[in-house]
């Protein structure tokens, strides 16, 4: 018989957000408590990504944890955007440093978690069949982490190999005289596309949907910049808590259809030249305003012509049909210049759809391109995926996946009704993935390492949302998507639109980080206002 072994709260994931919750728990709480991670190692998303030219889109200074001033002294990063190994680097040194691992169970990936509602527990299995009951279930299993690979008809007669960007081999892949093709052209396509150009003998790039992308300017930090940021430390995190979307700076109080073309011009010319998200602060109005926001996508489409000098690629390149933003913006090294390489070309899949994939080769409607290896730079199955792929029933045996069936209902993207005890660290309905991530992750454990020693002082069992209070929640999501150009943009996995038969509902909560905090701690101050607690 499986000895079950009981805990005071397991914590699913060893990313940023598992790793500071287990530490929040184990040393502010002094409870007994158990990370459950499917990898081999810690570092979640950044563990899995290793594909070539993965690196952060948020400025180094600012993708790290602001709890601890001794580790701030303690870590010094190398580049303005940090490169996938060094953020790995960064997160076990955290895991060493506070000596966390010896409460990370690796290679474990949980299989099933049910509430048993006359214990007030949560009884949990995973796929090694493991056997734990916990008070209090939290996932920490990163809103970008289930990988999304199409399906193809055809994939599984491909003879040559086929990869996903968030399922890398750590290995490597070796492109060497290899015809290679990448199928997506987001944030990683744009990222792994330069890399697969320098070493593949061909490279055919598949765009379904055209990308605006602002130049990275990536570069060695200076000393000076080193110790600016640590003496600077409780400035900089003052402004990422105090600002929509927790990057190290503020948004531009001006607005673009105000400003006069040739000062608007300039200010967009010095943003480009300095390059990284920034760009995207120099207006506030540039998600509310489509006359605003139609002034910054001229502007990139104006480069990307200046750029690209063969004018049939220009023009697929430039098809873009959304607003600057409307989609998760990327930042790049050097991707527009890529397709002036006489061995890459662009397929444009609107107007030639991938019809099946033969033994040798991606065919389209009209067209057949041969290749050895196949980059599917696809994306994932968003906020979402993670969680559905665990087997979790909460109250009368409901399952998360029958309670979301037409989308993810939850309470402050914290808690779901008819879950007790199950916090969801930056879950849907959060601001989650349109934040820079680690201030979003600090807020979340936070509030729930708060919450969870206020029900262990008022000797409560259990807390979950109230259905009204979660509707409403729900409402106020959908109300702040319909405020902005984010909304309108529904062919985007903020909606869930890059995973077939997902329900289409934008998933993040795009009022700003800065309101979302202040709501966060106004329910907490009002006795957890829109909670059941017993």
């Amino acid at each position: 018989m499986t000895k079950i072994e009981s805990l005071d709260a397991v914590v699913v994931g060893a990313g940023f957000s598992g790793l500071y919750q287990l530490f929040c728990l184990r040393e502010k709480l002094g409870l007994n408590v158990k990370v459950l991670e499917s990898g081999a190692g810690v570092g979640g998303t950044w563990f899995w990504n290793q594909y070539p030219g993965a690196r952060c889109d948020s400025e180094s200074h600012s993708y790290m944890y602001y709890f601890s001033k001794e580790l701030i002294d303690a870590w010094q990063w190398s580049e303005r955007f940090p490169a996938q190994p060094d953020v790995l680097r960064y997160l076990n040194f955290v895991a060493d440093k506070f000596d966390l691992r010896r409460n990370i169970l690796l290679n474990t990936r949980l299989k099933t978690a049910e509430f048993i509602e006359s214990k007030s527990l949560w009884h949990l299995c995973t796929e090694n069949n493991e056997e734990f009951e916990a008070t209090y279930l939290i996932t920490a299993v990163g809103c970008l982490s289930s990988a999304n690979i199409p399906r193809i008809e055809g994939l599984d007669s491909f003879k040559g190999r086929y990869y996903h960007t968030g399922q890398w081999p750590k290995e490597g892949v070796d492109f060497t005289d290899k015809r290679v093709g990448v199928i997506g052209t987001g944030s990683t396509g744009i990222q792994v596309i330069p890399v697969v150009a320098s070493q593949a003998k061909h490279l055919t790039v598949f765009q379904r949907t055209a990308n605006y992308s602002i130049p990275a300017r990536n570069a060695p930090l200076t000393e000076d910049f080193k110790l600016y940021v640590k003496k600077n430390s409780e400035q900089i995190h003052h402004i990422m808590n105090s600002n929509t979307n927790c990057h190290p700076f503020r948004m531009q109080e001006r607005n673009a259809i105000d400003t006069p073309e040739v000062d608007r011009e300039q200010l967009y010319e010095q943003a480009w030249n300095k390059g990284g998200l920034q760009f995207r602060a120099s207006f506030k109005d540039l998600l509310s305003n489509e006359k605003s926001n139609a002034t910054a996508a001229d502007f990139i489409i104006r480069k990307i012509r200046s750029i690209v000098r063969d004018p049939i690629k220009a023009k697929i390149l430039t098809n873009i049909d959304h607003p600057f933003a409307g989609k998760r913006p990327p930042i790049d090294t050097h991707y527009f210049e890529t397709f002036n390489q006489s061995h890459v070309e662009v397929v444009d899949l609107r107007a030639d759809p991938i019809k099946h994939i033969s033994e040798n080769a991606v065919c389209t409607q009209r067209n057949k391109f041969p290749l050895d290896i196949i980059v599917f730079a696809t994306g994932y199955d968003a906020m979402t995926g993670s969680l559905l792929k665990i087997d979790i029933r909460g109250r009368s045996g409901i399952s998360l996946k029958d309670q979301w069936k037409n989308g993810p209902i939850n309470y402050l993207g914290l808690q779901v009704p008819q879950f007790p005890n199950l916090f969801t660290i930056t879950g849907p309905g959060s601001p989650s993935v349109l934040c820079n991530m680690p201030p979003a992750i600090e807020q979340h454990v936070n509030w729930i390492t708060e919450c969870i020693k206020q029900l262990r002082q008022k000797n409560k069992k259990t807390i979950e949302p109230l259905t009204d209070a979660s509707e409403r929640w729900i409402a106020t999501v959908n109300e702040a998507a319909s405020a902005s150009l984010l909304g309108r943009v529904k062919h985007s996995w903020y909606f869930g639109a890059n995973v077939p038969g997902k329900p289409q509902v934008f998933m993040p909560y795009a009022g700003g980080f800065d309101k979302y905090a202040l709501i966060c701690e106004q329910v907490k101050v009002n006795n957890y206002e829109g909670f059941f607690i017993v």
